[in-house]
C-alpha cells in the first residue's frame, strides 16, 4: 500500500483538453483532509485466488491470459466489493474500492496534463491498443510492467479499468467536493476507471469516466483498492 497525501486538486477537463468527453466536466475542486492509502499494483490472480481457497470470492477465469502476476480480470463490482470485504475480514483493516475523487487525485500525482506524464500517449508509457508496447491490443500485461506515476503507483493509466465505489452520473453537477463516493445517481451502474489493454489512448486520460453494470463481468475490468487510515 501507498500513502496518498491530504491535499486539493481540480477533478475532470477542461473544454480545451483534446479529446476530452463532456461527462468529465464541470470541473470542481476536492479536498482530502485526511490521507488515504492505495494499493501499489492491481489485485492480481494470485492475490484473488488466495481468496478464492478460503471461500470468500468466487472462482475466476483468466481468459488465456495467465494468472500469477497477471491483474485479476473478468469480475463485476459486487466482485471487487466481496474481496475488499474479505481482506477487511482477513487483516482486520478497512479495505474498500477507491472513490472516484480518490482515483484520480491518485492517479494524476499532481499532475495536471492529459496523462500523468504529460498531454501526449508517447510511446511505452501504459498498456492500450496504441501504447508501443508488446501487449498492445493483445492482452493485460503482469502489474508493474510500466513505470509508476509520482506517488508511486502502477498502472493507473492503461492495463484493466479498475471499479470505483461511485454510482454514475454524466455530470459532476452535485459531484461531493470532500472526496466522498458519490451515492446517489443511476446505482446499478458504478464508475471504471484508468482505461484497459484494448481502449484506444484517449481513454487512458486522468480524467476519463467510464462506466459499466454492477453485474457485467469484462475481461477489460479489474480492482484496486484503498484503505482508510485510522487515527492512532
Amino acid at each position: 500500500m501507498v500513502v496518498v497525501p491530504a491535499g486539493t486538486f481540480v477533478m475532470g477537463s477542461p473544454d480545451s483538453e483534446k479529446n476530452r468527453f463532456t461527462n468529465e466536466g464541470p470541473q470542481h475542486k476536492v479536498s482530502f483532509a485526511e490521507p488515504f492509502a492505495v494499493s501499489k499494483f492491481d489485485v492480481t490472480f494470485a492475490e484473488w485466488d488466495v481468496c478464492t481457497s478460503t471461500g470468500g470470492c468466487p472462482f475466476i477465469g483468466d481468459s488465456g491470459f495467465g494468472r500469477g502476476t497477471e491483474p485479476v480480470l473478468n469480475i463485476n463490482w459486487d466482485d471487487a466489493q466481496r474481496y475488499a470485504a474479505w481482506l477487511s475480514k482477513m487483516t482486520g483493516r478497512p479495505y474498500r474500492l477507491l472513490t472516484e475523487a480518490e482515483w484520480e487525485y491518485a492517479a494524476r500525482a499532481g499532475t495536471t496534463t492529459s496523462y500523468f506524464w504529460g498531454d501526449v500517449i508517447g510511446n511505452g508509457n501504459a498498456s492500450c491498443n496504441g501504447c508501443g508496447s508488446k501487449w498492445d491490443g493483445q492482452q493485460a500485461s503482469p502489474v508493474g510492467s510500466f513505470k509508476p506515476n509520482g506517488f508511486g503507483l502502477y498502472d493507473m493509466a492503461g492495463n484493466l479499468w479498475k471499479w470505483v465505489e461511485d454510482c454514475y452520473n454524466d455530470s459532476y453537477d452535485g459531484a461531493p467536493t470532500d472526496g466522498s463516493a458519490w451515492t446517489v445517481g443511476d446505482c446499478k451502474y458504478r464508475v471504471l476507471r484508468g482505461g484497459a489493454w484494448d481502449s484506444n489512448p484517449r481513454y487512458l486520460r486522468s480524467a476519463k469516466r467510464g462506466q459499466d453494470s454492477i453485474l457485467d463481468r469484462s475481461w477489460y475490468d479489474g480492482l484496486r483498492v484503498a484503505r482508510t487510515l485510522l487515527t492512532p
